[in-house]
């Protein structure tokens, strides 16, 4: 499923004093309406971000469905609940098992595989980490020691946050296709 962020995640964002911790944060920026769910939870996970974390965002009304999607029956179950402040009644629609979007396969997409993406993606967050000199150091030293695809996918927000979104187009094209 892909989420975008609603005017009042927007308005959150922006005032930093809001619901979201650092990590959520992190996270909800990734939320551009061009990933899935499953890709965010996937490139966020080693930040610790998980689909209930998501599912917050959504009952708080700082994410909502792409147009002309639907949540799952579940997770609107549990949105609804979490909004009103209330358990879920007994009898609701259950879905278990059902999420908002599965942590997408490593082959999905393009068919490449992890270790094909990372060899893609490394030389290109390098450069992009090494273009930020003294202010990325820190930054630079994380991708060099990132092994594989999920370590780089891990740092990809902290990229983004970095470079900007039109420079780390080419590194989310190498991670996410």
């Amino acid at each position: 499923m892909v989420l975008v962020k609603t005017q009042a995640g927007q308005e959150a964002l922006k005032d930093r004093r809001g619901s979201l911790s650092s990590r959520q944060r992190s996270a909800f920026i990734l939320f551009d309406g061009k990933r899935t769910t499953g890709e965010i939870l996937a490139a966020t996970a080693a930040m610790g971000i998980t689909q209930d974390d998501v599912q917050t965002m959504i009952a708080q009304g700082l994410l909502a469905p792409l147009s002309g999607q639907h949540l799952p029956a579940a997770a609107a179950v549990a949105a609804v609940a979490a909004a009103t402040s209330m358990a879920p009644t007994p009898g609701a629609v259950e879905a278990p098992g059902t999420d908002l979007g599965t942590i997408a396969s490593p082959v999905e997409g393009s068919g490449r595989s992890p270790k094909e993406r990372y060899q893609a993606a490394y030389p290109i967050a390098t450069e992009l980490t090494a273009g930020l000199g003294l202010r990325g150091f820190r930054l630079n030293l994380a991708v060099e020691g990132a092994g594989n695809f999920d370590d780089l996918a891990a740092l990809a927000p902290k990229i983004r946050e970095a470079v900007g979104d039109a420079r780390f187009e080419r590194l989310d094209q190498a991670l996410f296709d």
